[in-house]
């Protein structure tokens, strides 16, 4: 997979440039609507968009994302997000007065700031971009939770690993490309599971019954649903948008027949990928 630009968001060393180097060159992007638009506009190969982490649930700004850009879900590959607490050469837990991460990480890591009432969480706006931040300043009051790549690129110094709360933190990541795009992706290698999902969005009538009846189209095919989530629909006040990811491809002959049989009765619906995974 070499000789693909990858477009992600946040700073070299941020987790989502770790799944990036899985596929390609990591090419970084200051927000995510960036990362959305130069898959649109062909300026990269491919992106990685953190889509849901185990601790913090999902990431909603991105699945709106892909609903409102012409792009497809062709893989997706899990990080294990191990979080470090950087500083300065010199620097130390007890001269520290703050602590710099994205608000995610620091709500990962309750535990230590209950432990370490002296220092103070101050939101940035990536991980990787808060240990920028402290290298550039020299300031050996502030510290910052990033992974131990960005305190390897940013010659900071590992003061304590293994911050997050919980051992299993870990953040699934899609890999987008154009619509547009017909370049086979490259995915699990020979002997590794190649066992494809599909990620589906659809609204519903209004009416009694009908989520009963959309969940039936798969019950009833015994087709295995792995994530169901809701979320308010943009376009309507109170309706909703229902996101789903299926076990199996969407041109197999059951999810195919479901697809049609759902598209019978509901008001919308978007068929956002079939994909596999990318191997760490």
């Amino acid at each position: 997979m070499t000789n693909l630009t990858i477009a992600y968001q946040g700073e070299p060393g941020a987790y989502s440039e770790i799944a990036a180097l899985r596929i390609g060159e990591p090419k970084p992007f200051g927000s995510f609507e960036e990362v959305f638009s130069a898959v649109e506009n062909r300026e990269v190969d491919y992106a990685v968009i953190p889509i849901e982490n185990s601790l913090g649930g999902s990431i909603h700004q991105n699945y709106d994302l892909l609903l409102q850009h012409p792009v497809v879900i062709v893989a997706e590959t899990f990080v294990k997000v191990e979080h470090c607490l950087l500083g300065v050469p010199g620097s130390s837990i007890e001269g520290a007065r703050k602590v710099l991460s994205h608000p995610q990480a620091l709500a990962q890591c309750r535990n230590f700031f209950a432990t370490h009432t002296s220092l103070k969480a101050e939101a940035a706006y990536d991980t990787a971009g808060s240990a920028k931040m402290i290298a550039e300043e020299r300031d050996s009051s502030k510290l910052a939770i990033a992974s131990k790549r960005a305190g390897e690129l940013y010659g900071l110094e590992i003061l304590q690993e293994n911050l997050a709360d919980e051992e299993w933190n870990i953040t699934r990541f899609f890999c987008i490309a154009h619509e547009g795009n017909q370049r086979p992706f490259p995915l699990a290698e020979e002997g590794e599971s190649k066992q494809s999902k599909t990620s589906i969005a659809f609204t519903l009538p209004n009416v009694q019954g009908s989520l009963f009846k959309a969940l039936a189209t798969f019950a009833m095919r015994d087709i295995d649903m792995t994530k169901i989530e809701s979320r308010p629909f943009r376009k309507k006040a109170f309706e909703y948008l229902f996101y789903v990811d299926l076990l199996g491809e969407q041109n197999e002959t059951n999810i195919k027949n479901a697809l049609s049989h759902l598209r019978e009765f509901a008001t919308t619906l978007s068929v956002l990928g079939s994909y596999g995974v990318v191997p760490q």
